[in-house]
């Protein structure tokens, strides 16, 4: 088994709980409402302005002999740069107040789940870094594409208030296959382990993201 197979085995259990999240489930339903919407967009734009700064943190500190990843890490910089404004917009295009978002705070899942990641990467092993995007890019083509086509038919909103699902579904498909290649890899058992255990860990931090959100209902999960 390769080890990104492998990956995918040990982390079912966390990756269910987190599609278990009783918003998505509405969401594939058709039920979710703008409020639900608009609060998923507001703790993406909390997380997705962390990408870069991440990549540079882990790509800094990477030991030499993962040379090969530091410039798959360079290049990543480049085709994540500016996506958090991407979020900002589709926030105005859901007549909310996007400026109010970006002055404000993360629910405690969202900010434990970003600096849990950066400590990762300072203090333990900064390969650790790609098991956060194991999460999000794997969580992004299992649902992002679709959900957003259900949202949009349910609440009536233009095209362009749904910039990042839409354009993330598609882009993280070609990121996973390149995430493949890279954690297949990754030969030392530490930097294998460093890997799942992260993903093990944003998996439930996001997982408790998704149930922070406000329910169509109006109800807290």
């Amino acid at each position: 088994m390769s080890f990104y197979d492998s990956l995918l085995e040990q982390t079912r259990a966390e990756r269910d709980y987190l599609l278990g999240a009783p918003i998505i489930q509405q969401a594939m339903a058709g039920t979710v409402a703008l409020p639900s919407y608009v609060a998923f967009l507001g703790e993406a734009y909390h997380h997705v302005k962390h990408t870069v700064p991440l990549l540079m943190a882990c790509g800094a500190r990477l030991p030499e002999r993962l040379e090969w990843l530091r410039e798959a890490i360079a290049e990543y910089i480049e085709e994540e740069y500016g996506h958090q404004e991407w979020v900002l917009n589709d926030i105005r295009a859901c007549g909310a107040d996007a400026e109010a978002v970006r002055a404000g705070t993360p629910k405690l899942a969202t900010e434990l789940m970003v600096s849990y990641v950066y400590d990762r990467i300072a203090r333990h092993n900064p390969v650790s870094f790609f098991g956060m995007v194991q999460v999000l890019e794997g969580t992004s083509i299992a649902l992002a594409t679709q959900v957003a086509g259900i949202i949009q038919d349910r609440l009536q909103l233009p095209a362009k208030a749904f910039s990042y699902l839409s354009s993330h579904g598609s882009l993280d498909l070609e990121h996973i296959e390149l995430l493949k290649g890279l954690m297949n890899r990754l030969e030392e058992p530490a930097d294998q382990a460093a890997v799942v255990h992260t993903a093990k860990v944003v998996y439930r931090l996001y997982g408790e993201m998704f149930r922070s959100l406000p329910l169509a209902s109006g109800e807290r999960p």
